[in-house]
């Protein structure tokens, strides 16, 4: 089957290979047979291997969107007369925030710049005069801006003031290498269209069994959002709880395969070489980033929209996704900007080819290049 092939540089859904699509045309099964179950306790175990955890750690599986695993984390660790800690300082910190105030959950909302990393100070202080704080938050990647936040730092103090550390690494699992020993962290999260190039609708939490059982015993506030439960009835029947997306687990599976082919560092620099292609034609265009290039992920890129009357994001996405491109718009608060993102099965050609195509679509729309900015340099 020929398959058309778009480069998405948008920050997720990512680019998948045929062979992970195809994995999909499966005969029916019903998910509770036996011969279903077994790929799901070895995929636990691969998930948990790529963040180089043993034992002590699992996967839990869930079907849903990345969000998914920001309700269950938050939802399920808090126990009675406990606080949340979230560092906040980005749109995804703030969706954690969001949660919990549904939830009506007591939160520290840390508030933080969102053009660098967070002050460490500032959070071992609130750790200090806080005692009552049962978890600390942190996105790893916010993905709104391309913002890489000092997990490993963060999780350390944590740990210093008797909280433990959750950080939702959606859009850097299986792309920038994470050691949850080294790096502090006792929760982390995922989804199967991002880091390890499967499709939309499967997401994980990867954390430690220890803290997992003993949230049994803290207050439940959902049914199907629950970690213990999903926990629970993995570990007794090998199976979720509720239906799983079948054919996404049936990618997931070849995805994983192809992870582990191509190799954590092998797949962290392709990530790398696209990102270098990214601001190549960047800086060949005259655009111009939102974040100074020492606090980004490698994997986002947030670019300015050009101040030019002629400039129109729509039409130049347009344009471009006509072409078998898709660009995506930012998520910075009163910025006009767009995302250029290094995730998914693509490489520096892929890059190069882009840009060709980028700039047609400016000279199509009369777009001065290279591109003008009215902020004085």
């Amino acid at each position: 089957m020929q398959l058309k092939r778009n480069v998405l540089l948008n920050p997720g859904p990512s680019t998948t290979t045929d062979t992970v699509k195809m994995a999909q045309v499966v005969p029916d099964i019903c998910p509770r047979e036996k011969e279903f179950q077994s790929i799901m306790a070895p995929m636990r175990e691969d998930l948990v291997k790529i963040v180089h955890g043993r034992d002590d750690y699992t996967a839990v599986l869930f079907c849903g969107s990345g969000t998914i695993c920001i309700d269950i984390t938050l939802n399920s660790l808090l126990d009675k007369g406990k606080k949340a800690l979230v560092i906040n300082n980005g749109s995804y910190s703030q969706r954690a925030v969001d949660v919990l105030n549904y939830y009506g959950l007591p939160v520290i909302d840390l508030q933080q710049p969102i053009y660098t990393t967070p002050s460490l100070s500032e959070i071992e202080n609130v750790l200090k005069e806080n005692n009552e704080i049962g978890y600390v938050y942190m996105t790893h990647h916010e993905t709104g801006s391309g913002l890489l936040n000092p997990i490993r730092e963060v999780g350390a103090l944590a740990h210093k003031y008797g909280a433990f550390f959750i950080t939702d690494t959606t859009s850097s699992y299986a792309m920038i290498p994470i050691n949850v020993y080294e790096d502090n962290v006792d929760f982390c999260m995922a989804s199967a269209q991002k880091g390890i190039m499967g499709m939309t609708g499967l997401s994980y939490v990867i954390g430690k069994r220890s803290i997992i059982e003993a949230s049994k015993d803290y207050p439940k506030r959902s049914y199907y959002c629950n970690l213990y439960m999903q926990y629970d009835f993995f570990e007794r029947t090998g199976e979720m709880h509720f239906t799983p997306p079948v054919q996404t687990i049936y990618a997931a599976k070849q995805a994983l395969i192809e992870y582990f082919d191509e190799g954590e560092q092998a797949k962290w620099s392709r990530h790398q070489r696209v990102m270098a292609a990214i601001h190549k034609g960047e800086e060949r265009l005259g655009l111009k980033e939102i974040l100074d290039r020492s606090v980004q992920s490698g994997l986002v890129s947030a670019v300015k929209y050009p101040d030019d009357e002629n400039f129109s994001f729509d039409k130049v996405h347009d344009y471009c996704y006509e072409r078998g491109f898709t660009i995506y718009p930012g998520k910075i608060e009163k910025q006009g900007t767009f995302r250029l993102c290094a995730l998914g099965a693509i490489d520096e050609a892929d890059i190069e080819e882009f840009w060709k195509v980028f700039e047609a679509g400016l000279k199509h729309y009369n777009v001065q290049i290279p591109v003008k900015y009215n902020e004085v340099q």
